[in-house]
């Protein structure tokens, strides 16, 4: 690659290489992970989403996995955010129609998102099986829907080009409840920007009818969920989350 980096991160760096972006992961990356993640990117480019148009998955000359699909010239929402404080609810309005556009999309073959957040839950070793326990019970009650859920949306996530906002980076998505995509993504703007956070949620919840408890009953699952990246700077405030009270 001898284009410009454009993400540097742990298990894969994002490159320019002309009109395309190539997604080049560390070797010894799990190819199913790599294969998921292009299958998951086709799938919602064919239901209609605005996203980058996937070109090709294969190996480089040094044998690593890549993802190539359209580079999109723009800003992502985060760094427009950081640089316009002022126009904070603009950019979380424009931010949920994106959302909720996609929560109007099914994709019956993605993975269901109760039985991937179980599988998290499980492998958690930072949480005693009292927690676990509660935590699987509350995730068990929860209703079932078959909703487009992108399971990690947020600003960094979001390009806004000169033809419209494009979605990026479908290698957690599921078909799922809605209200635990908007949870995680809640949560991810609180790690951030409360303010953002606050008012997205009550956006969400006005603008769908959606009792602000019902988003809110997620919080902990969603925490938990979260904790499985291990990181440090993050596990104070999501372990404080496992401990939500259920109002309902």
């Amino acid at each position: 690659m001898n284009e410009k980096i454009l993400i540097a991160s742990g298990n894969h760096n994002v490159y320019r290489e002309g009109n395309y972006t190539v997604k080049v992961f560390q070797k010894g990356f799990p190819k199913s992970e790599v294969l998921r993640e292009a299958m998951h990117m086709s799938l919602v480019e064919g239901l209609g989403m605005h996203v980058p148009e996937l070109h090709s998955v294969g190996l480089t000359e040094d044998g690593s996995w890549a993802i190539t699909y359209d580079y999109i010239e723009g800003r992502t929402l985060m760094q427009l955010m950081e640089e316009h404080p002022e126009k904070l609810e603009e950019y979380v309005d424009g931010m949920l129609d994106c959302q909720l556009e996609m929560f109007g999309k099914k994709a019956p073959l993605l993975n269901n998102l109760k039985s991937k957040m179980k599988r998290q839950i499980q492998s958690l070793d930072c949480i005693n099986d009292i927690t676990r326990y509660e935590l699987l019970t509350k995730l068990n009650s929860m209703p079932d829907h078959a909703k487009l859920c992108h399971g990690d949306f947020c600003p960094s996530n979001i390009i806004v080009g000169e033809d419209g906002w494009y979605i990026l980076d479908w290698i957690h998505a599921s078909q799922g409840n809605a209200s635990a995509d908007v949870a995680r993504t809640y949560l991810l703007l609180a790690l951030q920007n409360l303010d953002a956070a606050y008012y997205y949620l009550n956006q969400f919840c006005e603008r769908t009818g959606t009792a602000k408890i019902y988003v809110q009953n997620w919080l902990p699952l969603v925490a938990a969920a979260q904790l499985t990246k291990k990181r440090p700077e993050e596990s104070e405030l999501l372990q404080s989350w496992l401990n939500v009270v259920d109002t309902d």
